[in-house]
């Protein structure tokens, strides 16, 4: 499939021309990974599937497993006791701990203040086991002492955010286009696969800080389900990642708080103008602008002349050099 979308869009590519064909062409890819992937078998990249399964509304289905449990010993041994030095940020669950478990594998375990409940453990459970190459995997849990924790797998490389626009970084020297791409449609594979659930599973928090790379630049789509651990009333953190936050989500979520696929592919909608850009949406597009970037692409969604000024010049750069190479992907 990989040689044939390489084909497919190599000649697309061949007659488009700056920023727009940027634009569009990786808007086909993620809609056709998220419109037209339930259909077709899913064994290389889960290992669940059954080749025979398709249809829009036949979901792949999960066996739950027993997560696995950890003990407040083994975590606090794992972080030097959440050591300030292994504190690696802070989410809407809680504190973020890098942590060297005793058989050598590097973990990324939140925390927060809970007492225990039967409910966290079967959230851990099912969450668990979801597996995929393009999803960060959930390990497993921990409730001691009035304390909860979710242990998942270290992803080296951090968030795609802190590439785009983290502290210290040039827009010239930032993600070439090329990892732009398989970063997108990785993410958009993700996405795709929660929705493929039985039942589905929607992310509610898809943005671009929760879309981590590994050392390849493999995307891997984090936090998904976590929305469920918090119930009804998210976890507010500070004022800016209120804000921050917000934007991504769909018009019908900030009014009426509901959530669903649509949704979820709004948010991603923003993740990828960001990813296209380089920039945050909550940016204006220029000093004289009144609007962010969201409320910008909207209002100039159909003059194409506009996405000249977003999408960043070294990278239209690049995507013409890959066009002219063949080497889409």
């Amino acid at each position: 499939m990989g040689i044939q979308m390489s084909r497919n869009l190599a000649a697309i590519l061949g007659g488009a021309a700056g920023a727009v064909a940027l634009v569009g062409i990786v808007g086909l890819l993620i809609w056709f990974c998220l419109f037209h992937k339930r259909g077709v078998s899913r064994t290389s990249e889960t290992g669940s599937s059954d080749p025979s399964v398709q249809g829009r509304h036949i979901g792949v289905q999960l066996s739950l497993r027993e997560a696995r449990r950890f003990e407040l010993r083994e975590l606090s041994l794992a972080t030097k006791n959440f050591s300030d030095r292994n504190l690696i940020g802070e989410g809407k669950f809680g504190e973020v701990y890098k942590g060297l478990l005793q058989d050598g594998m590097l973990v990324a375990i939140k925390k927060r203040a809970g007492a225990p409940s039967q409910e966290f453990i079967d959230e851990a459970c099912y969450l668990s086991s979801i597996q995929h190459r393009n999803l960060v995997t959930l390990l497993g849990y921990c409730q001691e002492n009035n304390q909860q924790f979710l242990v998942y797998e270290y992803i080296p490389n951090g968030s795609v955010s802190i590439h785009l626009y983290g502290v210290g970084q040039v827009s010239a020297q930032k993600i070439e286009f090329k990892h732009r791409l398989s970063i997108a449609l990785g993410a958009a594979k993700g996405l795709a696969h929660l929705h493929s659930l039985s039942p589905r599973l929607v992310h509610k928090d898809f943005k671009t800080a929760n879309v981590l790379v590994d050392e390849n630049f493999i995307a891997k789509v984090a936090d998904a389900g976590l929305r469920n651990f918090l119930g009804r009333i998210d976890v507010a953190g500070p004022s800016s990642q209120v804000t921050a936050d917000e934007i991504f989500l769909a018009p019908e979520v900030r009014e009426f708080r509901r959530f669903s696929e649509k949704s979820d592919v709004y948010s991603f909608g923003v993740f990828l103008l960001e990813l296209v850009s380089g920039r945050e949406a909550s940016e204006l597009p220029s000093s004289n602008s009144t609007e962010n970037l969201v409320e910008w692409g909207f209002a100039n969604a159909m003059d194409w002349r506009c996405y000249e000024l977003l999408v960043l010049y070294r990278l239209n750069r690049a995507f013409l050099n890959i066009v002219v190479t063949n080497h889409v992907i």
